[in-house]
């Protein structure tokens, strides 16, 4: 075990418990940010049962600046330095451009682009002083291309995305890792069963994105040497047409 931390934004029941046990199985302590702060509570609960590792459960609206700042500083002060922060954060939505109204647009922007740049900044507030640590964004599908009724995550995506190149030229020479992973396919979770039921149906029974084999990549990114750095990676299942 580490006196250093893993911090999980966008916590969620799919992808980011997948992280924040992996992560704890690193001997990392693991916090996990969420809106429902109950729900991270719960989580860090069974993140430390099953891996070992101390692990915390915070309320945040990463989308508050004030919130997100305090958060980072509550963390490097009472609880340990920030090994690895990831922004989870989802802010999916899909409607016709026609029918959309602003205050959505703007919602979804807000929470899949705006709040990764202030996750993004305050992270490498910490992080540069220290020469270390690495910041890795998930991506999409629509992070590469904006595919009908997909205009407001589209847009979102495409800018989280722009933000990450960004940092990564900035703060790679300062020895901080930021990459990206575009995440091309649907992850396997409850919720994505029921809502496509029917596509999933017609899949093979590895047909879909397993939260832990992707957590997998964001280990390895965090693990690898800084003579040989990726800034993006994609991941797919096999029988996903791209």
């Amino acid at each position: 075990m580490t006196d250093k931390c893993a911090l999980i934004v966008g916590a969620g029941p799919g992808l980011g418990r997948a992280l924040a046990h992996a992560f704890g199985r690193q001997g990392l302590i693991v916090c996990v940010a969420r809106r429902d702060g109950d729900a991270a509570s719960a989580l860090a609960q069974e993140v430390s049962r099953d891996t070992g590792t101390p692990a915390h459960g915070l309320a945040l609206d990463a989308r508050d600046e004030d919130q997100v700042a305090a958060l980072f500083d509550q963390i490097e002060a009472d609880i340990a330095p920030l090994e690895v922060v990831i922004f989870n954060a989802g802010g999916w939505h899909q409607d016709s451009i026609v029918d959309m109204g602003a205050d959505l647009y703007r919602k979804v922007w807000e929470t899949a682009a705006f709040a990764g740049f202030l996750v993004g900044r305050q992270a490498a507030r910490a992080m540069v002083p220290r020469g270390a640590g690495t910041i890795l964004f998930t991506g999409a599908t629509a992070s590469r291309r904006g595919s009908p009724r997909f205009s407001a995550f589209a847009g979102a995506k495409f800018a989280l995305r722009a933000l990450a190149q960004s940092m990564a030229r900035e703060l790679g020479p300062k020895g901080v890792h930021v990459a990206h992973v575009v995440i091309d396919g649907m992850i396997d979770t409850a919720g994505v069963r029921a809502r496509f039921a029917d596509h999933i149906a017609k899949l093979p029974d590895d047909g879909l994105l397993a939260p832990d084999a992707i957590a997998q990549t964001y280990v390895a990114l965090h693990a690898q040497p800084r003579s040989a750095w990726s800034f993006e990676v994609d991941l797919r299942p096999w029988c996903e047409s791209w």
